[in-house]
């Protein structure tokens, strides 16, 4: 399995990071992250939490004390599988699903990320396909994927991947979009717009 020791890398006060929660709040669909009573039903429902360094109710009090380190280079994240019991089950309508998302992507960002774990070289890989292509291939996303990754791993799925071309399952074409230049000053534009209203304080915001 993925699941290692639990691994502490904040040990003082002063390593902590203020900012970060309201950084994490900030992001839509995290806006309640400070609504969190700490019930434990998120950790209870959660169907993966058994695998987990840090339990989901753990990772929502990290986050807000601003363990940033810990938070963002834990396991747990990282196994969530968005299947949203957790959203469904808390009883202050927290959206956790959101919040382990808006880790990850910060995880991302921050290049803190497992080594050659699947699933963030995943996402890298498929927001690099829709910025270039404006579609996604998921024959080459999964080729990029295993070679980033495990690339015995993909040697071993060759059959499977080979009957699923054989039959049409799969295709090798790059599917591409024709205003890939327009998606790009699009997505560029979002960028811009979520970099300033980070930098935007809480109290100023909308």
């Amino acid at each position: 399995m993925f699941q290692q020791g639990i691994q502490r890398r904040i040990k003082y006060q002063a390593e902590l990071d203020g900012n970060f929660a309201k950084e994490i709040a900030s992001t839509p669909g995290c806006d309640n992250l400070f609504s969190c009573i700490q019930c434990g039903k998120c950790s209870g429902t959660c169907p993966l939490s058994i695998y987990m360094d840090f339990t989901p109710r753990r990772v929502i009090a990290m986050t807000r004390a601003g363990f940033k380190e810990d938070v963002l280079r834990s396991q747990t994240i990282w196994l969530c599988a968005s299947c949203y019991s957790c959203t469904v089950e808390c009883p202050k309508e927290i959206k956790i699903t959101d919040v382990m998302y808006a880790l990850k992507q910060r995880a991302i960002k921050d290049k803190v990320y497992p080594k050659r774990f699947p699933t963030p070289v995943l996402a890298r890989e498929f927001f690099r396909s829709v910025w270039k292509y404006g579609r996604n291939t998921e024959s080459w996303l999964i080729v990029r994927m295993y070679l980033k990754s495990n690339p015995f791993k993909m040697i071993m799925q060759g059959l499977l991947g080979f009957n699923l071309w054989r039959t049409g399952r799969m295709g090798l074409k790059t599917e591409s979009i024709k205003d890939r230049t327009g998606l790009q000053r699009l997505l560029e534009a979002v960028e811009r717009a979520e970099q300033k209203e980070n930098r935007t304080p809480m109290g100023e915001r909308e």
